[in-house]
């Protein structure tokens, strides 16, 4: 069960106010330094980022903090972008607010090198060192040949000065996110509230200009450096590179393409992290929560793929793949997963469920395909952004048994809809396969949605 949000409160460094927030107990203080622009609250709006935080704060006392110029901090003129050292002054600021004397500092991306910078200034309030997708530097040169060249930085600065507050090309940052348009909305929103347009710009350009690799020989605080094998934004190559020159760092590598230590496997960064400052492996639980579970898919896809060729039914599904994900958004569900022609998404109650099954047939009827979909409301097991569990097999034999046009619910959800004037046709009892004994589904009644 995640525990309550954490209130922010605001610290004085210099004459500007810096926003943070402490969350957990654990014995351990860990710093959270993000990277380039962040907002402290909106952070726990992303739900992949909220469970990445629970993480960290059940093994320490995470305390989290938006770097002058970003989030709920005091911005700044765009001309006037805070250096590695003022915002060193941030972090001294906030770890004396909260009575930190010895911190771990875990810095993502450009904020690892501030995390750096700042243990091997300060090794006496560092307890250790972790960083996550970092670089030393951040234009190439022969001795640096992974950081880009200034012409393509600045290529870059621009498109995103163009496309400031647009939904994201996630390609390099998130690829494993790239073709959910409803993570792309949340992290659209993120960034804009994380900065404004020239603030983000200003900002790209202040980290072009880092360089930290005569700092990393000075670093004398225990520390892990961990990057992903097909990392995009900072290569793998550079976090070895980095981890050599640190005396006795760790490097771990981990697979996968994100940069963002909260999409993909963000359970495995958050246990090597763990494991390095308790010297405790976590052993993964999953959590287990009830859920409306929804399975559909295209009725007679294999002949008509057959009929149609590949070419023509691939542009058929992939429009079908957008209409449903634009129902399951609009009911307020959660995509799951989709594999070739059927969505799974779950959903907090079964009405929602059933609507959004309904709709998704509507919406996809003018393509000629007919859906089907079974609903079922069972606790399921979350884990490394999936489900597992009784409730997601039983809900996808549910779906098996429909017919074309039909959504059959299992029992369970028309006890739970009691009252709401939805109807059901009794089908019998039934023996689905992989799942115990006998089970009587229903069919809603389309007229009473």
């Amino acid at each position: 069960m995640a525990r309550s949000r954490p209130a922010t409160r605001y610290t004085k460094s210099g004459d500007l106010s810096i926003a943070y927030q402490v969350y957990g107990d654990g014995p351990i203080d860990l710093a959270y330094v993000p990277g380039w622009v962040s907002n402290i609250e909106l952070m726990w709006e992303e739900p992949n980022y909220a469970r990445f935080l629970e993480r960290l704060g059940s093994f320490s006392r995470l305390i989290t903090f938006d770097k002058r110029g970003t989030g709920l901090s005091d911005r700044l003129p765009n001309a006037a972008m805070p250096t590695l050292e003022e915002r060193m002054d941030d972090l001294r600021a906030v770890l004396d607010a909260v009575g930190s004397e010895r911190v771990v500092l875990f810095g993502h991306s450009e904020g690892g090198n501030m995390s750096a910078l700042f243990s091997a200034t300060y090794p006496e309030r560092t307890a250790a060192l972790v960083t996550f997708g970092v670089f030393a530097a951040r234009v190439w040169s022969p001795e640096y040949p992974w950081a880009p060249r200034v012409e393509e930085r600045e290529q870059e600065i621009a498109e995103l000065e163009r496309t400031w507050g647009d939904e994201m090309d996630l390609k390099a940052l998130a690829p494993t996110a790239a073709g959910d348009p409803v993570f792309q909305r949340r992290l659209a929103t993120y960034l804009r509230h994380g900065a404004s347009p020239g603030g983000a710009i200003a900002l790209l350009r202040m980290n072009t200009l880092i360089d930290i690799r005569e700092v990393l020989p000075t670093i004398r605080v225990p520390t892990l450096v961990i990057h992903r094998t097909d990392d995009r934004e900072a290569h793998v190559e550079e976090g070895r590179w980095i981890a050599e020159r640190v005396p006795g760092a760790k490097f771990v590598e981990l697979p996968g393409a994100d940069h963002l230590p909260w999409v993909g496997d963000a359970d495995a960064v958050v246990a090597e992290i763990e494991e390095f400052v308790t010297g405790r492996r976590p052993v993964p639980e999953p959590d287990r929560v009830l859920a409306t579970i929804l399975f559909t898919d295209v009725v007679g896809s294999t002949k008509r793929a057959a009929e149609e060729g590949d070419s023509r039914w691939t542009s058929r599904l992939s429009e079908h793949n957008r209409l449903v994900r634009r129902e399951i958004e609009r009911f307020e569900g959660r995509e799951i997963d989709a594999a070739g022609d059927g969505f799974l998404a779950i959903f907090g109650g079964p009405i929602r469920a059933i609507r959004c099954a309904f709709a998704a047939m509507e919406a996809v009827r003018p393509l000629g395909l007919d859906l089907r979909a079974g609903v079922h409301t069972g606790e399921i097991e979350l884990m490394n952004g999936g489900v597992g569990g009784l409730g997601v097999h039983l809900g996808a034999r549910v779906a098996g048994a429909a017919s074309a046009g039909e959504v059959l619910v299992s029992r369970t959800v028309t006890d739970l809809v009691a009252g709401s004037g939805l109807t059901f046709e009794d089908r019998g009892l039934h023996e689905l396969k992989g799942v115990p004994g006998e089970w009587r589904l229903f069919a809603v009644v389309a007229d009473d949605v």
